[in-house]
């Protein structure tokens, strides 16, 4: 192999990881899943701090009972780049809760890549508020400024 192929698979390594994430909660396969991550890999939710963790016995727990909630759970990979081994990827997951509400959320994570697996994410994932009646733009920049969290 020459140098510029090389340089090309390993520039790809940190996106392929991001997409056999998305195969495995496709296939909905937590063993598929769990190889995505390294053992010790850190979770971080930078808007919500309390729910941050490291190591992938709760990461097991979160999505065994995520697939348990929302049996037809779908995640769409919507764009992805690179910087070294950090992926930035932009997500929408989709499916129906047991409960026959829709599940869908949407947001960005940012991944640490090291030897073929996530060392570190930074989930930015949101339920997504249908457009409608809420107040909109407006009212949450005011909610926000007036120090309330916007919903």
């Amino acid at each position: 192999m020459d140098e510029q192929a090389l340089a090309t698979q390993a520039a790809s390594a940190p996106i392929e990881c991001v997409r056999h994430i998305q195969q495995a909660i496709n296939q909905h396969s937590l063993e598929a899943l769990t190889e995505c991550f390294q053992p010790d890999y850190q979770s971080q939710f930078p808007a919500h701090l309390d729910r941050s963790f490291g190591g992938t016995a709760q990461m097991r727990q979160n999505w065994t009972q995520i697939f348990a909630g929302v049996p037809d759970i779908q995640a769409a990979l919507l764009g992805a780049a690179t910087e070294g081994d950090t992926v930035w990827a932009e997500w929408e997951w989709t499916g129906t809760r047991r409960d026959g509400a829709r599940f869908w959320q949407r947001g960005v994570t940012i991944q640490g890549v090291q030897h073929g697996q996530v060392k570190w994410v930074r989930l930015y994932m949101e339920p997504v508020q249908d457009a409608g009646a809420g107040a909109g733009t407006n009212a949450a920049v005011r909610q926000s400024v007036a120090g309330g969290a916007s919903a």
